[in-house]
């Protein structure tokens, strides 16, 4: 654990704007933005176009985000769901007609609605202040004009070179300039994502001058013009190769772009500590990391170290049972129940916390609620247990081609606070060259979050057309005894809200500063179905980053944790931003990769 006092690089503090991103370029565009006069709402838009550049394998334009954000004028916390939902094609029968029983990893028939982009305008429009043509002119400056593509995107698109050049060969262009994967840190255009960005301006342009009217006429030129018509013609056009092996024809349409729009909810949220954490509805893992924090409360973590062995023992069996909680009842709750009031209640919190053994859990145990006992039934008998050889490094699987070598996948994260005090966490991502063909003259692949459902009737993730994958995508807003003080997040598939837990314990617990909170060894737990094809769980299992101390590690296995050890410096990539209750703004940045950063004055 980093020393007290100690970090990797300074906490960055000031009062009169923060921001942490998972890409340094991205980090400094947005701090750009608050000098430009702008607010955080602006910042964290023009950000996020710019991690679909400069981040290409991690996110894209037709991902998807979750947004967080507090409002200081009005006081008003909320969500923006910017997860793009099914097609209306798209149903258990149609896939079962197939002969799929799963929904494949990649490929075009996994694809849905685009969201990242009508939810960054939808954020611009409504808290923004600043001109389109001013946010979008530094995503298209890099688009066009190139940046050192990074060490991990050159060799995902490596990874993926032989697919591009026999199957998806509308991605060579872009994604093999001169014939060949990129070189790392060599500098990487995409001409043709730059120009469907200008043409979406000129469109927007076109309206006047008014900011807002601009902003809706670029909304519409993505889902119901010529970006939506591009998307169209292209999945209904010849038959393309996805994970299962085969080639089959997607389900997405141009009219499921025009009927979806991003949309603002209430968060869910929960009181721990004399901190209010708030997160998104159970249609994404958040809730996940509440009820953690609500098992948790009946512990004393006050007086357990946190590098102690009794201290990670109580976490990692907390995260078990509130993940397998999570598979168990999390769903679009505009489709299903969700009991959440229920899930996260103090006498549910009491009986499960009972369950916390001194010895490591070997058994996938969701709670049995009344009322959802043949869900739980349902959930116990789609568990698929893991090969060993299934594990990675770090536990991370995020959409990739399965006839390739498994490989841990991630995504981006940035986190904004403006001197007003408005304050915005989002997780961009999908939509990555690895995910599906290159939808040609757009410069960019679709999003293959459809894999996230079950194919499989009667659980809160059966695929339904017009529905919200269950996503991983979590960022998180804290107030700290009313006060909104806190946004973080990390990429990073399950583990997400695995590692800011440990960030939010360690800040609430043990007053480790963000940088300490974030450079000290993390480590998360493999004991739950993933989210991700296959779909497998690794019961028992834990990864460990190096760094604790081996009394530690043998404690734990001995108490039945099956530990992997994974090497220093690679375990989540964890942004954050805090603003005390004196206005000073601070903000984090993990060293892991060498890629996030924290700017700010």
């Amino acid at each position: 654990m980093a020393a007290q006092g100690f970090t990797t690089r300074p906490t960055i503090r000031g009062t009169f704007g923060v921001v942490a991103a998972t890409h340094w370029i991205a980090a400094q565009v947005g701090m750009r933005m608050l000098e430009r006069g702008g607010n955080a709402f602006d910042a964290a838009v023009a950000a996020g176009l710019v991690e679909q550049i400069v981040e290409p394998h991690l996110c894209g334009p037709a991902g998807e985000v979750p947004i967080i954000f507090h409002h200081a004028a009005s006081g008003a916390t909320r969500v923006l769901c910017g997860q793009g939902v099914a097609p209306q094609a798209a149903t258990i029968e149609a896939f079962a007609a197939q002969g799929l029983d799963m929904v494949p990893g990649a490929g075009i028939i996994s694809a849905v609605v685009p969201g990242a982009f009508d939810a960054w305008m939808t954020l611009l429009r409504d808290y923004g202040s600043l001109p389109l043509a001013d946010i979008l002119e530094p995503a298209i400056g890099y688009a066009e004009n190139g940046h050192p593509i990074l060490p991990g995107a050159a060799r995902a698109i490596a990874e993926v070179e032989q697919t591009f050049r026999t199957e998806w060969t509308t991605s060579c262009d872009i994604w093999l300039p001169g014939n060949a994967p990129p070189q790392p840190q060599s500098l990487f255009r995409n001409p043709v994502l730059a120009a469907t960005y200008k043409r979406i301006l000129a469109e927007a342009e076109s309206a006047g001058g008014d900011r807002v009217r601009q902003i809706e006429r670029a909304r519409a030129a993505w889902s119901r013009g010529f970006v939506a018509e591009a998307v169209d013609t292209f999945v209904r056009a010849a038959p393309s190769m996805d994970s299962s092996g085969e080639r089959r024809r997607g389900l997405l349409t141009g009219d499921d772009m025009a009927r979806w729009s991003a949309t603002y909810e209430d968060p869910a949220h929960h009181d721990y500590k004399g901190w209010t954490i708030c997160k998104t509805g159970p249609w994404g893992q958040g809730p996940a990391l509440l009820q953690a924090l609500s098992l948790l409360s009946g512990f004393d973590l006050d007086r357990l170290p946190p590098d102690s062995p009794d201290f990670i023992h109580l976490v990692l069996e907390s995260i078990g049972l509130a993940f397998a909680d999570r598979e168990t009842y999390y769903g679009d709750p505009d489709f299903v129940e969700v009991p959440l009031d229920r899930l996260l209640g103090e006498d549910y919190a009491r009986a499960r916390r009972a369950e916390i053994a001194p010895d490591a859990s070997r058994e996938f145990r969701p709670g049995r609620l009344a009322g959802f006992e043949a869900q739980v039934d349902r959930a116990r008998s789609l568990l698929r247990i893991a090969r060993p050889e299934a594990r990675t490094g770090i536990g991370v699987g995020e959409p990739t081609m399965a006839h390739l070598r498994p490989k841990p996948r991630d995504t981006t994260h940035l986190d904004v606070i403006d001197r007003h005090g408005n304050m915005v966490s989002a997780t961009p991502s999908g939509g990555w060259p690895q995910s599906s063909p290159t939808i040609p003259g757009l410069g960019f692949a679709l999003n293959t979050r459809l894999q996230m459902f079950w194919l499989t009737q009667g659980v809160p993730s059966s695929l339904a057309p017009g529905k919200r994958p269950r996503t991983t995508l979590t960022p998180t807003l804290a107030f700290d005894h009313g006060r909104p003080a806190l946004v973080c997040g990390s990429p990073g598939g399950d583990q997400q809200d695995q590692w800011q837990l440990l960030l939010l314990l360690r800040r609430i617990h043990h007053g480790m500063s963000l940088q300490q909170a974030i450079d000290a060894p993390m480590f998360h737990s493999l004991h739950f179905p993933s989210s991700f094809y296959p779909r497998e769980a690794i019961l028992g299992a834990s990864v460990l980053e190096e760094g604790h101390a081996p009394e530690t590690i043998a404690a734990l296995r001995a108490r039945g944790h099956d530990i992997t050890i994974a090497p220093a410096w690679s375990v989540g990539r964890l942004t954050a931003a805090e603003r005390d209750a004196t206005g000073t703004l601070n903000a984090a940045a993990s060293p892991r990769l060498m890629q996030a950063y924290a700017v700010g004055r």
